[in-house]
Parts: C-alpha cells; structure tokens; sequence
C-alpha cells in the first residue's frame, strides 16, 4: 500500500485562516475548481462550527456558489463530510455489517472489517486521515466530529448499546482500532505490520468484544467515583 497526501490537505490551513471562507461577490460557475472550493468551505465550516452548526448555506456561502450546486456535486451533508474528510469508508454501511450477525461476535466482525478496509484500496485515504488528525489541533476537531457524529451516533442504537454506557463502550473500541491502524499501517511497526489480518483478528477481537457487550461493571463503577 502505497502512502499518499490526503488530498486537498495543503489548502485546510487557509480555509481555517479564513482564505476560503471569505464572502465571494457574485456566484462561481460550475468549473474543475468549485469541488475543491466547495470542501475547502467544507472543512473550515465543520471545524468552526462542528457538524451540526454548519449548513450547507454558509458552505456554499463560503465557497462562493448556489446551495444547489454543493448538492448537485455531493447530495447530502453527510456525504459532503465524508468527502471533505477524505474518509476510506462510509460509517454507516461499516456499523450495518458489523450490527448484521450475532451480537456476541461483534468484536472479532469489526476487527476484521476494519482490516479489510486497510488493507484494501481505501486504506491509502485512511493513513493520510490519521496523519492529518494528529498533525494539528484544527484538523483534530474535523477527526473529532468524525467520531461523533459518523461513528458514535450510529453504533450505540444500532448495536443496541445502553444509551449511557454506549458512547464510551465504543470509543474504547474505537480507540483500541485506532492505535492498531498508527502502528499497523502508519508507523509500520514489526511485526504488526505484516502479520496476517486473522492473527490480528483473534488477538484483537476478543478485546473489541469485551468492549462492546462485556462486563465492564468495574470500568462504569471508576467512573462513577472519578465523579465523571
């Protein structure tokens, strides 16, 4: 798998600067450049102003464009995000596979899911994620916002988690997949970086597992008395 830059990453620096989001006179055309103008708005909108606080409006506001153009190049908002995330997956047809089986094998179907995926044509986009999540705290809230409202607000009723225990049954879960993939895939680490998916996948999944349905009695009772 070769590493790649995520693209269009060299220009989130001014979009956050506000380079790109500047009030345009007048409307862009339908040209090669309005995609790019329009995830550039994109990105600094959903890092300002979260997923939820971004409208389609201001992005097109900011990219200078009609809001029927922006659903002319990407359809919805969640597609918009994806796109301007660079994201090697869409989330929500990763969380249908992994809630579509027996609910106690759920941690070993989303190890190996979340290989496949590396290991696969996306896995190039995921790497530059990942690096581009790490590299500044402004593409760090864009990662966030990713997790939460792609990942998280999905999993815990799709797999039908508890509403209050959900959310940190698959962060840890998350998380665990995440440092997997950094030494896996980015930092190459052996040798974790060439054993075969499976291997990881009975090491690992057992783990994901005790995450997502296990007791974790002893996890919540710390909570509670950390106060948080």
């Amino acid at each position: 798998m070769r590493d790649v830059a995520l693209p269009g990453a060299g220009q989130w620096p001014y979009a956050q600067r506000g380079f790109l989001m500047a009030r345009r006179t007048g409307r862009r055309p339908g040209n090669p450049d309005t995609r790019e103008a329009i995830l550039a708005a994109a990105r600094g909108a959903f890092a300002d102003k979260g997923y939820d606080g971004a409208s389609i409006r201001a992005i097109a506001t900011g990219a200078g464009v009609d809001p029927a153009l922006v659903h002319h190049y990407f359809g919805t908002k969640d597609k918009l995000f994806l796109a301007a995330m660079q994201a090697p997956m869409d989330p929500a047809e990763m969380i249908d596979a992994l809630a579509d089986g027996d609910r106690e094998q759920a941690g070993p179907r989303f190890v190996r899911l979340f290989l496949q995926i590396w290991d696969g044509p996306g896995g190039a986009a995921g790497v530059a994620l990942l690096r581009s999540a790490v590299g500044t705290e402004w593409t760090a809230k864009l990662f966030r916002e990713f997790v939460v409202t792609q990942i998280l607000r999905r999993a815990v009723p799709k797999l039908g988690l508890d509403d209050e225990q959900g959310p940190l049954r698959v962060t840890l879960a998350a998380s665990h997949m995440v440092g997997i993939a950094l030494a896996r895939y980015v930092i190459k680490v052996e040798p974790l970086a060439s054993v075969p998916s499976e291997v990881i996948v009975a090491a690992v999944g057992p783990s994901v597992q005790r995450y997502l349905t296990g007791d974790l009695s002893d996890v919540f009772d710390a909570q509670v008395a950390a106060g948080s």
